[in-house]
């Protein structure tokens, strides 16, 4: 795998992505995920993920003047007001730290754009742009944002208690199977294509906002 790539997958790179949990943090207070169906979690998220927003990332990779249309088909497709907001906040953090590490008149662009709301700025189109003008190969991009939303979503199971270090690393490891799976039957749809495949996700992450107390912004 290229080194930007992985550079973009490590959880040091200041994008702003550990500040969410996928939902994980409302599914856990209103008893939904347990320790036990954490895994089901991780996976309706990965599936949710090739369905709802890989195809996206793989468009913008493949387009890069498509962007601005890409990122208005993300804002119209996330309904939830949680998920829409945490997907425009997560892009503008990565795309504002892409440009600042790693400069160039596209990035550069991108964030001028996102800045000026010209740009909605939502992460997965951001993502996928940000990968083409970095070199990075389209299949290493996807494979980069289905690790990034297990991830994302393990590394918030911990910090909420209901998974330990360890075991968290070790469904980390596990999901790999089931990631390729999901880049097998996804990696190739277009953004024509977008599907909600997991409803609940959405229903219950919807609730965060009227939670009692919040570690996550989403």
């Amino acid at each position: 795998m290229d080194t930007i790539a992985l550079q973009l997958a490590d959880s040091a790179f200041p994008a702003g992505g550990f500040a969410h949990s996928g939902g994980l943090e409302a599914a856990v207070q209103l008893g939904e995920v347990t320790g036990a169906t954490l895994e089901g979690f991780v996976q309706d998220a990965l599936w949710q993920a090739g369905y709802g927003s890989l195809p996206l990332v793989g468009d913008a990779h493949a387009g890069p003047t498509r962007v601005a249309a890409l990122d208005a088909c993300c804002d119209a497709f996330l309904l939830s007001s949680v998920a829409n907001r945490a997907s425009r906040t997560q892009g503008r953090a990565f795309v504002a730290a892409c440009a600042h590490c790693f400069g160039g008149a596209v990035l550069e662009g991108l964030h001028e754009d996102v800045r000026a709301k010209r740009l909605h700025g939502h992460h997965a189109p951001l993502f996928g742009a940000a990968a083409a003008a970095l070199g990075v190969s389209r299949g290493d991009a996807l494979v980069v944002w289905l690790h990034g939303v297990a991830r994302g979503v393990l590394s918030a199971a911990v910090r909420l208690g209901v998974a330990g270090t360890h075991e968290a690393q070790a469904m980390l490891r596990a999901s790999g199977l089931l990631r390729a799976r999901v880049l097998d039957e996804c990696g190739a749809l277009g953004s024509e294509q977008l599907a909600q495949t997991t409803p609940r996700l959405d229903v219950v992450g919807a609730q965060h906002d009227h939670l009692y107390s919040r570690l996550f912004q989403s």
